[in-house]
């Protein structure tokens, strides 16, 4: 079993951004599991007990730049979710914080959703910001929600605490928080204890079930950056900046409510 910690490395007042340095060690976790012969399980949790993920990296202007230039090439987030969700180890998900966005996306390409029932905070804000989610759960969350509560999630964009998030099916299951971290590694440590390849069989026969075809999630993906390149979401995300996006502030801590205090009214004079 390999426990894989979600680190904060950007300073002391950031938030567990999901950014270009995480997709790149990410990826080298990647490969050292795809080329493991004795590896069953990885069990994601954060070193961060207020934010699993938070969200994607918004002040990133060059990748921006690139991403707008470059338009046929798979992003980065996209690919990384992808290989995350065809990896032959079972992998979960241990939440605790806020985990929105691509922090979300993040958490429904792993196999199993384990949750603090007092301090996980799983959703997709996107909409608040005038943008699609761009890491695939359009696709991911019908098969496990249903129909209706994925156009909740996505059309509300609001906040789900562990007891709601378990309900729906968001996440597996929801434990007190002082349960959870054993709970987690009692039941990865089963897993472990089987045969390796009859984890991966089943991993590879659920798999051919539940899958979407990749080109949904770029065209996700292509969506999101689309709308990163209208007024709409830099006049939004201009102003949650200025609020104190992307810091430890009342903004990330309570994002579904801050994104709807800028809207944007073009033919009043909008910027």
């Amino acid at each position: 079993m390999l426990r894989g910690q979600f680190v904060l490395h950007e300073t002391p007042i950031g938030v567990n951004l999901v950014d270009a340095t995480m997709t790149s060690e990410l990826n080298a976790l990647f490969a050292r599991v795809e080329a493991s012969d004795s590896l069953a399980v990885i069990v994601f949790d954060s070193a961060d007990p207020d934010f699993y993920l938070a969200h994607y990296d918004l002040s990133d202007s060059d990748e921006v730049k690139h991403v707008l230039a470059h338009p046929e090439e798979v992003h980065p987030w996209t690919a990384l979710l992808a290989r995350l969700s065809s990896l032959p180890v079972a992998t979960i998900s241990s939440i605790r914080g806020r985990a929105r966005g691509a922090g979300s996306e993040f958490l429904l390409a792993t196999d199993i959703r384990f949750a603090s029932r007092e301090r996980a905070i799983v959703g997709q804000f996107e909409i608040g910001m005038a943008a699609i989610p761009g890491g695939g759960p359009s696709s991911r969350l019908p098969g496990l929600v249903g129909r209706g509560r994925t156009f909740e999630i996505l059309f509300g964009g609001l906040d789900y605490d562990g007891a709601l998030a378990e309900m729906y099916g968001y996440v597996n299951r929801a434990l007190p928080d002082g349960d959870l971290d054993g709970f987690v590694d009692a039941f990865a440590s089963r897993v472990a204890s089987f045969d390796l390849q009859t984890i991966r069989d089943i991993k590879h026969f659920v798999n051919l079930a539940t899958q979407r075809p990749e080109a949904e999630y770029k065209d996700q993906m292509d969506a999101f950056r689309a709308a990163v390149n209208r007024p709409a979401q830099q006049y939004i995300a201009r102003h949650l900046f200025e609020a104190g996006l992307q810091q430890r502030s009342d903004v990330e801590r309570d994002l579904p409510h801050w994104v709807t205090r800028f809207p944007y009214r073009p033919a009043s004079g909008g910027e």
